[in-house]
């Protein structure tokens, strides 16, 4: 039940329909979900873990801010961590992982919303660091591709969004099947930065 509430809140959060600092009451949730308070606080605990929300003194818990300190430092997060995670993963892509990659990038292109591109792109990068076989730092990464997701709609709120080919992902797998690990690195590192460009284009 946690989990339930946890992802469905999630979804809220990083679609928009929850703006930050929106609040999120324990009675109301625990009321639309048909539970208990005790896991309505695990959901609240799981989405702190995730970033999504944050305890405020005397306000309660808050959806979280999503200001330029909070894009930055999501940024630089997965900049580093995407990175360590794929050198340990790249040595073990298989031909069968390879496709797995290519087909997210297909999706991606052929994506003709901003819900499907996103949900592409989380698969692509997920793929692409999957074989590290490291499940703390994946499921740190799955963390921060979320907070990313978030970044990324809110971006195409504001600025809009059209479908179009990643050329980033493109240079990324042709550096894998290269077996050029270090230009793979750098192109990825450079991607994820991307993001932090769009979001704040005065920075």
């Amino acid at each position: 039940m946690a989990g339930r509430i946890a992802a469905a809140i999630a979804a809220r959060i990083v679609s928009g329909a929850l703006q930050p600092d929106a609040p999120l009451r324990q009675d109301h949730v625990a009321r639309e979900f048909n539970s208990s308070h005790v896991p309505v606080r695990e959901a609240f605990r799981q989405l702190q873990a995730q970033q999504l929300v944050v305890g405020v003194p005397r306000r309660g818990m808050r959806v979280a801010p999503l200001d330029t300190n909070s894009v930055k430092e999501i940024a630089e997060m997965r900049a580093a961590l995407e990175v360590v995670a794929l050198r340990n993963a790249a040595p073990k892509l298989t031909s069968r992982h390879l496709a797995r990659i290519e087909l997210a990038l297909i999706e991606g292109d052929n994506a003709q919303t901003i819900q499907d591109f996103e949900m592409a792109n989380r698969a692509f990068h997920h793929a692409l660091v999957a074989p590290c076989a490291m499940p703390r730092l994946l499921a740190s990464l799955d963390g921060l591709q979320l907070a990313n997701s978030r970044v990324v709609f809110a971006v195409a709120r504001s600025s809009g969004w059209r479908p179009r080919s990643n050329q980033d992902h493109r240079l990324i797998l042709q550096a894998l099947r290269a077996r050029n690990t270090d230009q793979a690195c750098s192109l990825l590192a450079r991607h994820i930065q991307t993001i932090e460009r769009l979001a704040l284009p005065a920075s």
